[in-house]
């Protein structure tokens, strides 16, 4: 039996935001300027608690129900070109992140992919930023190209189908209750990173909907996944 087919899982599939990258406060201040402006004003914290692990598009009843601005293409076209701008200043890696792209990239032979609710755009820029763009080899997958974003698993199956595995066969690396939603719907095995920090949700939240780990370091996530066996 060879090492690849050892392994517990075919392939990984992971989140962007908040998994690989430390966006979601760069992202959700742009936001909250911008909302700002239409009349509506929020904290960041706030704005996180709300938004997080959802498409802004996706929310205007919420947005027009509190400014009474129906949010256009030309203004989702706006923001995005600040926070990117943002993004292309102030973005970091997850603490272990790279790592643990790597590791897994390595122990899986390459059967990796980002499942992102974002825009390819800014997949693509956050992760040239932190230097794991050719990590993923073409696999990217953003929930703009689906039919329907996350919690609906369908950025998850084409990321499978694309790497030519069953989606019952993946891992699913998520911080978010939306993200892991997604990825248990798509039948996957979900795996919740949760730091104590603002931006992720719990990990309480993430067991109670059915992930099946929680982690707190991704620097533990190659091990974690490979030593894994269905409990």
């Amino acid at each position: 039996m060879s090492a690849l087919s050892a392994l517990p899982f075919d392939a990984v599939l992971f989140d962007c935001d908040g998994v690989l990258v430390d966006s979601e406060r760069i992202t959700h201040v742009v936001l909250v300027e911008m909302l700002g402006e239409l009349g509506w004003t929020l904290s960041v914290d706030d704005a996180m608690r709300i938004f997080v692990g959802k498409m802004v598009k996706d929310e205007a009843d919420r947005i027009e129900a509190h400014t009474g601005y129906r949010i256009t293409e030309d203004w989702l076209t706006g923001f995005r070109a600040r926070r990117n701008e943002a993004l292309a200043r102030d973005l970091v890696e997850i603490p272990g992140a790279p790592h643990a792209v790597r590791a897994v990239h390595t122990a899986f032979g390459g059967r990796i992919a980002v499942a992102s609710g974002a825009d390819r755009r800014k997949v693509e820029l956050q992760l040239r930023k932190v230097g794991l763009l050719a990590c993923f080899d073409g696999h990217i997958y953003s929930g703009h190209e689906t039919p329907r974003s996350k919690p609906h698993p369908d950025v998850y199956l084409a990321a499978a189908a694309g790497l030519g595995v069953d989606p019952r066969r993946c891992a699913v690396i998520e911080d978010t209750v939306t993200g892991a939603r997604a990825g248990l719907a798509a039948g996957a095995t979900v795996f919740g990173y949760s730091p104590a920090e603002p931006g992720h949700s719990s990990a309480e939240a993430l067991r109670a909907e059915g992930v099946a780990h929680v982690i707190t370091d991704m620097a533990a996530l190659s091990a974690v996944l490979q030593g894994w066996s269905a409990r």
